[in-house]
C-alpha cells in the first residue's frame, strides 16, 4: 500500500508560531495547513480532511478545548495535539479525557513535537492499512452459496443468524455438498473474520498424529519431535477451528477434544503447562452420528457440545433447480480462467444434467463442467462432452432428451433400486412409498430385476 503524505493543520493566534511550526512542518515533509482561531479551524476542516491538528489551548474567542470536542464530533479518527502553558497543564489532561491524542508544554521541543506527530501518524496510517486489508478479505471471501431453491436459501438464513454469535455449528450433509463453504461463510461473517480460519481434516490422520496435530507437542515428546510446534487449536486463537469429518476422531481423541471445547484450554503432547485459547468451533460431518452414539463410536457428551447449532446441507439431487445455476455460475469462472469461448449448455446437455442424479454432488458438479470446458470445441457444451452423465442415462435405459416427469421418475426409481440391490422392501421405504406402490411403477416403466 502506498503511503499518502500526511496532512496537519497548526492553530495557533500568534502568527510567529504559525510560521515557525508550518515551516518546520513543511521541512519535515507535511502537508500543512493554518488557522488563526478555532472558527477559521473548523471552516477549514469543513473542506477538508486532516490527519493531526496541532491547536494551541487559549486563543480568544473558541479555545482549543472547545474546538477539540467539535473536531471528534465530526471526525473521531483525527488525532488532536494540544499546546499549553505550564500552568494549565490540568486543563490539558482533561482534553486527553475528552479524546486528544497528546500534550505538549510550552515552551516545547520542536525536536520532540515532531516525533509526537510522527508517532500519530504511524498509528493512523496502520489503522487504515489494517481497514484495506479488512476490505481486501471481504471481498476476497465467498459470499453466499449458489442456490436459488428453498433448500439453500434457509441454509443462508441460518448461517446469517448463526454467525453474528460465538455459538458452536455443526455443519451437516452428504461428502461434496459444500460443507467447508458453508463453515467458510460463517467465519467470514463472524466478528472473527479477521481472525484465523483453520481446518482440520479429522479423518485423513490416524490418532497418534491427530492428537499433535490438534494440540501440538514438546520437543522430544515422541520419535520424530525435533523441536515444539504449535497444534491446530492454538493457530486457531482469536479465530474459529473447522473440524472436517468430526465422526470419524478416535474415541482417546475424542476425550482430549471435548476438555478443550469445555475449558478452552489445552495441554501440548508431551507437555505440562495449560494453554487458554479463544477459539470458535465450526464442526463437519456427512456420518449419522446419532447412530455413532448408539453404537458407543462416538461420546454423547461431547455430540451434545458440538451440535448446538445445526446446519443441514440438502445434497444435489434433492434440489434440482439449482443444478444448472450452478452449471452457469462454474463456466463462467472456468471459461474465463481457461480462456475459452463457451457460451453455456446445449438444450440436451441441459436435460442431461437435470436428470443425472449427482451422487458426489456440487463437487462432482464442478469437476464435470470444469472437464466438459477442457475438451469443449464448440460454443456450447454438448452431451458428448459430458461422457459420465450420458453412461449413467444410458445404463439407466432412459433417453438423454426425453425430460418428461414421467422419465425422470423412472430414472430415479431406477436408480435407488440399484442402490438397495433390487430389494423392494428397502427401496419403497427409501422413497417413502408402499411396496403395492413400487410394484405398480416398475410395472408401468416396464422395469425388471435382473437376473442371474
Amino acid at each position: 500500500m502506498k503511503q499518502r503524505t500526511p496532512n496537519l493543520l497548526i492553530v495557533d493566534d500568534e502568527l510567529h508560531v504559525r510560521e515557525s511550526l508550518g515551516h518546520w512542518f513543511s521541512e519535515d515533509g507535511y502537508e500543512v495547513s493554518t488557522a488563526s482561531s478555532g472558527k477559521e479551524a473548523l471552516a477549514i476542516l469543513g473542506r477538508q480532511h486532516f490527519d493531526v491538528v496541532i491547536t494551541d489551548i487559549k486563543m480568544p474567542g473558541m479555545d482549543g478545548i472547545e474546538l477539540q470536542r467539535h473536531i471528534h464530533e465530526t471526525d473521531p479518527d483525527v488525532a488532536v495535539l494540544v499546546i499549553t502553558a505550564y500552568a494549565s497543564v490540568s486543563t490539558a489532561v482533561q482534553a486527553l479525557k475528552e479524546g486528544a491524542y497528546d500534550y505538549m508544554v510550552k515552551p516545547f521541543d520542536p525536536e520532540e513535537l515532531s516525533r509526537v506527530v510522527e508517532k500519530a501518524c504511524e498509528k493512523i496510517r496502520l489503522a487504515e492499512e489494517n481497514v484495506a486489508l479488512k476490505q481486501q478479505i471481504v471481498s476476497a471471501a465467498p459470499k453466499f452459496v449458489i442456490g436459488k431453491s428453498r433448500e439453500m436459501q434457509r441454509v443462508m438464513e441460518l448461517v446469517e443468524s448463526v454467525a453474528a454469535t460465538d455459538a458452536t455449528v455443526l455443519v451437516r450433509g452428504e461428502s461434496g455438498t459444500g460443507k467447508e463453504l458453508v463453515a467458510r461463510l460463517i467465519h467470514t461473517h463472524s466478528p472473527r473474520a479477521f481472525g484465523p480460519l483453520v481446518a482440520v481434516n479429522c479423518g485423513a490422520l490416524p490418532e497418534g498424529l491427530l492428537e499433535s496435530e490438534l494440540f501440538g507437542h514438546e520437543k522430544g515428546s515422541f520419535t520424530g519431535a525435533a523441536g515444539q510446534r504449535k497444534g491446530k487449536l492454538e493457530l486457531a486463537d482469536g479465530g474459529t477451528l473447522f473440524l472436517d469429518e468430526i465422526g470419524e476422531i478416535p474415541a482417546k481423541v475424542q476425550v482430549e477434544l471435548l476438555r478443550a471445547l469445555e475449558d478452552h484450554k489445552i495441554t501440548r503432547v508431551g507437555g505440562t503447562q495449560e494453554i487458554k485459547i479463544d477459539f470458535r468451533v465450526i464442526c463437519a460431518t456427512n456420518r449419522n452420528l446419532e447412530e455413532a452414539v448408539r453404537e458407543g463410536t462416538f461420546r454423547e457428551d461431547l455430540y451434545y457440545r458440538i451440535n448446538v447449532f445445526e446446519i443441514d446441507i440438502p445434497p444435489l439431487r434433492e434440489r434440482p433447480e439449482d443444478i444448472l445455476l450452478i452449471a452457469e455460475h462454474f463456466l463462467t469462472k472456468f471459461s474465463s480462467a481457461m480462456g475459452r469461448r463457451v457460451t453455456g449448455l446445449s438444450p440436451s446437455a441441459r436435460v442431461l444434467m437435470l436428470k443425472y442424479q449427482w451422487p458426489g454432488n456440487v463437487r462432482e458438479h464442478t469437476n464435470t463442467i470444469e472437464r466438459a470446458l477442457v475438451v469443449c470445441r464448440e460454443e456450447e457444451i454438448e452431451p458428448q462432452h459430458l461422457p459420465i452423465l450420458t453412461r449413467s442415462t444410458s445404463q439407466d435405459g432412459g433417453d438423454p432428451d426425453d425430460l418428461s416427469m414421467q422419465a425422470i421418475e423412472r430414472s430415479h426409481i431406477l436408480r435407488v433400486l440399484k442402490l438397495n440391490e433390487f430389494n423392494v422392501t428397502h427401496t419403497a421405504k427409501a422413497l417413502e412409498i408402499d411396496r403395492v406402490t413400487l410394484y405398480n411403477k416398475m410395472r408401468k416403466y416396464k422395469i425388471e430385476r435382473p437376473t442371474g
